[in-house]
């Protein structure tokens, strides 16, 4: 879209979000002028104002004055009042994505990392890489990266790593040089209609990008094979499977440091160590290490990267309080979260607890099988009530569905449907030595942290 160099000010409608608050950034860090809204304050709108935006908690149609051009996410509803406005005035608007491809289109190099899951931290890993290798990177990442504290940096180098986010279709608009594509798997089924669609849309996006160089998919993942068939151009492939083009060779079954050799063409490129738990990740960074090969990066900086990367906030995060184990995941995906718990038995020496909270209708309905087993592994499932995300309700699909769903496949499951109740039947079931693993969102984690600085408060009483 043209008309981004005139702009003086932007203005971001939902400016605390974790997407559109790293566009902000960037365009912050590009010398524009940056205001914003948000229903509530957080970290992220604190942070957004200390880097010189104006940020207004409460929506207003007054918060649009001044702006030249209105930033809105799909999670902006239809009658949000400054969006209502800006259409009255005639303001220019546009899709978070919109602005992220413009901000991708004039820089040099850049480095798009999409699919179902694992996007964010492969991101964080290839941000990370690139930094550590003088290359000065700018990055657009859905997710805090603990290395840094934040989750967007304009860069002064001539590449720049984004989080390509495929739920919407937005990712058509994002025209990267190098593309990766980690998983491909039925997720978002509020826009798709199913996994053939998923890779239609993956591969239309992709033979439409005017400036692509590489492509690299994750191997492991059938959707990506799928993916690769349908493209006219090359692909390099990734992963823990034979056949792939960079191979990763897991070396002893440790975790907390990850151990692993990278082999390219029959001959090892080196070894890695990463100190993070989840064998999965193993992937992700050689999925990392691949772009970074492409791009000439030296294998001694990859591996003084690897050696000191934190992931992201809340992704397999572990936190010990008062003897019990806690685990912060923001997975919803049954597949990534059956992987978080097969990592999670390493760590726990008594049972496993596992909370969540059902995720949109059309999700359980479609993927009902896969959730049956997601769980397998725990000892106790705690389920509190869906969360449908405004989709309109599918009949026979609901929390007592799921609940007995589980428990037919002999899961001990508790159903709690105050959410605010979980953390009191936790006290009363969880006891030292155990593993208790939130899956879900920023509710969940403020959830988790405000139950372990109980827990601590409770074994020094």
């Amino acid at each position: 879209m043209s008309g981004f160099e005139q702009v003086r000010r932007f203005h971001f409608i939902g400016i605390g979000g974790i997407g559109v608050s790293a566009v902000a950034r960037i365009a912050i860090g590009r010398g524009f002028a940056v205001s914003g809204s948000d229903v509530r304050r957080s970290a992220l709108t604190d942070t957004m104002e200390s880097l010189g935006a104006t940020v207004s908690i409460g929506h207003a149609a007054s918060n649009i004055d001044g702006a030249d051009m209105v930033v809105v996410s799909t999670a902006i509803p239809e009658h949000n009042e400054e969006l209502v406005e800006a259409k009255r005035r005639g303001t220019a608007m546009v899709h978070r994505s919109e602005l992220l491809a413009w901000l991708v289109s004039t820089t040099p190099r850049s480095v798009g990392v999409t699919g179902t899951h694992g996007k964010g931290t492969t991101s964080a890993m290839i941000s990370r890489i690139l930094d550590i290798a003088g290359r000065d990177p700018g990055f657009v990442i859905g997710g805090i990266l603990e290395n840094y504290g934040i989750n967007a940096r304009a860069g002064g180098g001539e590449v720049i790593v984004a989080e390509v986010d495929e739920s919407d279709g937005s990712h058509r608009n994002v025209h990267v040089t190098d593309l990766v594509c980690n998983y491909l798997e039925a997720d978002h089924l509020n826009y798709y209609d199913d996994l053939d669609h998923i890779i239609r849309s993956m591969a239309d996006a992709v033979q439409g990008y005017p400036r692509l160089h590489h492509v690299y998919v994750n191997a492991e993942c059938d959707g990506n094979r799928r993916l690769a068939d349908m493209l006219p151009q090359d692909v390099i492939t990734y992963g823990q499977v034979a056949d792939a083009d960079y191979r990763a060779e897991r070396i002893g079954d440790g975790q907390r440091p990850l151990r692993f050799r990278v082999v390219k063409g029959g001959e090892s490129l080196g070894e890695f160590s990463m100190p993070l738990p989840g064998a999965y990740n193993i992937t992700n960074a050689c999925g990392a290490i691949a772009v970074a090969d492409t791009m000439g990066v030296p294998v001694e900086a990859m591996q003084k990267a690897l050696a000191d990367f934190r992931g992201l906030l809340n992704r397999f995060t572990i936190v010990e309080a008062g003897g019990v184990t806690i685990v912060k995941d923001y997975n919803s995906h049954p597949t990534a979260m059956r992987k978080v718990l097969a990592n999670s038995r390493a760590f726990a020496t008594g049972r496993i607890h596992t909370v969540f909270k059902p995720y949109r209708y059309t999700l359980i309905n479609y993927l009902k099988d896969e959730y049956a087993t997601a769980f397998e592994g725990s000892d106790e499932v705690v389920i509190t009530t869906m969360y449908a995300a405004n989709e309109d309700p599918i009949p026979g699909i609901d929390t007592e569905f799921f609940v007995n769903m589980l428990r037919d496949r002999g899961h001990h499951v508790v159903h709690v449907p105050d959410q605010d109740k979980i953390v009191e039947h936790l006290d009363s079931s969880v006891a030292p030595g155990d593993i208790v693993i939130f899956f879900g969102g920023d509710d969940f984690f403020r959830m988790a942290d405000a139950w372990g600085d109980h827990l601590d408060r409770r074994a020094t009483d």
